[in-house]
């Protein structure tokens, strides 16, 4: 099987390859070989490979930068994942692709449903529902992961951000009141793995919208928290003064969802996948490194 990755560098790219590795030929193309802002170029060199399962990893993930650059987050995140959903129908393939808690306000009191009408705060959260409505519009085979606050040892993401800043400050303060799940992308690697091997195995169609997170919830203060604990036990105790902060009190360009809690009773329910809490996908991510082709099943059920 010929799988190919879009984006070469992201941490979910670099997480789909180590878990994939075992899975069948993996072509990755970065930006320099597959830039998404190039309908045709996108064509052209799917239909030059002709893979037989295409995972859209790739995005415009510059949440702020994307409320002055509208037109290239529309492009990488809007119209670029309806062109990889033709082409895969056109091959008659599967498409796979990520989405984000960000399509929502965050305005309800609960945890967020499949079919919750969305309604974006942010142009990159406009940007990611055009990217969803753009693949069911076209039909196929197209599976939509919506997930929330993915991180990992890679790329840039709060994990990294906060290690370095508490190794650095004296005082720090942290968002406390936008609440949702820190994901790490390995959480999200394995699921996605472990759906495509129930699609060769028992020809199941890969295709809906699901959402996919880590169980439980926190703040973003609660996450860096929890991140401080880690690095005391690492490196000794750090010399720093953590505190909570309103997000009104942090203005950004682009506005946040308060709530970023995402259901995944349905992918648990149809796919037989069970999440572990986001403290222990943490600790797994700061654990021992993988070897090319483990799996990270032990800190999650699957009985799809």
């Amino acid at each position: 099987m010929r799988i190919l990755i879009t984006g070469s560098h992201g941490q979910l790219s670099r997480e789909l390859q180590l878990e994939l590795a075992g899975d069948g030929q993996i072509v990755v193309l970065g930006s320099q070989e597959l830039n998404l802002l190039y309908p045709d170029r996108i064509r052209q060199q799917v239909r030059q490979l002709k893979p037989d399962l295409i995972i859209n990893a790739a995005a415009y993930t510059a949440v702020d930068k994307a409320e002055s650059e509208v037109e290239q987050a529309i492009a990488i995140n809007g119209h670029a994942p309806g062109i990889l959903a033709e082409e895969a129908r056109r091959l008659g393939v599967p498409l796979i692709h990520y989405s984000t808690d960000y399509v929502f306000d965050g305005n309800k009191r609960t945890p967020y449903c499949e079919d919750d009408q969305p309604s974006p705060l942010s142009v990159y959260g406009s940007s990611k529902l055009a990217g969803e409505r753009a693949i069911q519009a076209v039909g196929g085979q197209g599976l939509i992961l919506r997930t929330s606050w993915v991180y990992s040892l890679h790329g840039r993401n709060f994990l990294l951000t906060m290690r370095r800043l508490m190794q650095e400050r004296k005082h720090l303060t942290v968002v406390d009141d936008e609440i949702g799940a820190p994901t790490w992308a390995g959480t999200i690697a394995s699921v996605t793995a472990s759906m495509i091997r129930t699609w060769r195995r028992e020809g199941r169609p890969l295709s809906g919208l699901y959402h996919l997170t880590a169980a439980g919830y926190t703040s973003w203060y609660g996450f860096a928290s929890l991140i401080g604990k880690t690095l005391d036990q690492q490196l000794g105790p750090l010399d720093l003064e953590l505190g909570p902060i309103a997000s009104a009190d942090y203005p950004t360009a682009a506005r946040r969802p308060l709530n970023s809690r995402l259901n995944c009773d349905k992918l648990q329910r149809e796919w037989g996948v069970q999440l572990p809490e986001w403290e222990v996908g943490l600790a797994l991510c700061l654990g021992t490194p993988r070897d090319n082709g483990s799996s990270l099943f032990s800190g999650m059920t699957c009985s799809a």
